[in-house]
């Protein structure tokens, strides 16, 4: 949205002044008051008790910060070797460890019921939260309604909305305990009001579904969620591995897999260097950072799970890479010595696509799937390794 557009917006509905349809869009009725009378007939409609919606709703103000926050935010843009190296630090490895036998028992039931591994489940905590020690100060219920009046995710939020106050009628929380980010995330592992009401674990046995205080219910509610998505008992989620200088790079995606068995055959080892296991497990070849830099074999497990869970690829391999280390696996190879490109130099090699007539998407800097899929074809045309990742060679090729 046009940042004056939405600064008149945001004025208009803090002034309590009335728009009409078309300048508002089918998401909005009115000024936030209005809307939010609106929210309240629904809500009952939904059998919403009238005490939860006058405590959860009444006095709600629009935050204007809210929509800035969201306007302003960027997925990861750094590397994966950056990002991964300040996340997985030390301290949290050292955190991590110690969780995990304070949890042991917990983590034993977890794993019995659902299926996941605890070291996985406690990567997810440590990167969400730091493991319940940062769970944030906004107003759940003002965020969740400020984003639900805002124009470009209304629909979405809306559901967040109401799931948040069928929380509350359930007897979990109360409307004054409902803090976290400023998006509306709630609890140790940061979920959506409608994941906090669907998968929802009373694992400490008191009587309600609290994944703010409860870390047995935050860390049995993540596992139930990922089975949900489809984790596989038994099975690996990301194992680290070696490529050889010659590979059919362009298989090197997250949408292709292969079996175990043709990566070994193409080359690709275990990261100690001794073979694969050459069986019919499907993987996906992931190179963060090209075919000079780290390199990943991603199983069904992380693929169905991880990248659900959070769709950055950037972040998915960290959390997953952190549950390895958990697990017993070394620290990550940095491989051949990846050369990529800036901030400035990624922005300007997105331009130069999109004028070539590719569909990058946003010009931000960011590589998503279009911008490296368009990345590939480049490469292939010109002679390079087609691995998706931009290099200073590409773009000097390409603005040529």
């Amino acid at each position: 949205m046009n940042r004056k557009i939405l600064t008149a917006l945001v004025a208009l509905a803090l002034t309590g002044t009335t728009l009409s349809a078309s300048a508002l869009g089918k998401c909005r009725t009115g000024n936030f008051q209005s809307w939010l009378q609106d929210i309240k007939r629904q809500a009952a409609a939904q059998g919403i008790s009238r005490r939860t919606i006058n405590s959860a709703l009444g006095g709600l103000r629009y935050d204007p910060d809210v929509v800035r926050r969201d306007n302003a935010q960027s997925v990861f843009s750094q590397t994966f070797l950056q990002f991964a190296g300040r996340m997985v630090s030390g301290y949290r490895l050292k955190i991590g460890r110690k969780k995990l036998r304070k949890h042991a028992r917990t983590f034993a039931a977890i794993k019995r019921r659902y299926g996941v591994p605890g070291e996985v489940i406690t990567a997810f905590w440590g990167l969400e939260t730091d493991f319940g020690a940062f769970l944030g100060k906004s107003r759940t219920l003002r965020s969740l309604a400020t984003l639900a009046y805002d124009c470009r995710r209304s629909e979405r939020f809306h559901k967040e909305l109401f799931a948040a106050l069928k929380i509350i009628d359930r007897g979990d929380l109360t409307a004054r305990e409902m803090h976290g980010p400023w998006a509306g995330e709630l609890g140790q592992l940061q979920f959506l009001p409608s994941h906090y009401l669907n998968y929802g674990v009373d694992m400490d046995g008191d009587g309600r579904v609290d994944l703010l205080n409860s870390a047995p219910d935050a860390l049995a509610s993540a596992a139930k969620y990922m089975k949900a998505l489809g984790w596989k008992a038994g099975q690996p989620w990301l194992q680290e591995v070696r490529t050889p200088r010659s590979l059919p790079w362009d298989q090197a995606d997250v949408h292709i897999q292969h079996s175990r068995a043709q990566w070994a055959k193409w080359g690709v080892r275990r990261a100690n260097g001794q073979p694969l296991r050459a069986d019919s497990l499907p993987a996906s070849l992931i190179l963060p950072m090209g075919k000079d830099g780290p390199a990943f074999l991603a199983y069904p497990n992380f693929l169905k799970v991880y990248l659900e869970w959070n769709h950055s690829l950037t972040y998915s391999l960290t959390a997953g890479y952190f549950a390895t280390r958990l697990a017993g696996a070394g620290k990550v190879h940095p491989g051949r010595g990846a050369r990529g490109l800036d901030y400035a130099g990624r922005k300007q090699l997105q331009r130069i696509l999109t004028r070539r007539g590719y569909d990058v998407g946003k010009i931000d800097g960011i590589l998503g799937s279009k911008s490296r899929n368009a990345i590939r074809e480049m490469q292939k045309k010109y002679g390079f390794a087609a691995d998706g990742y931009p290099t200073p060679e590409l773009l000097a090729r390409l603005r040529r």
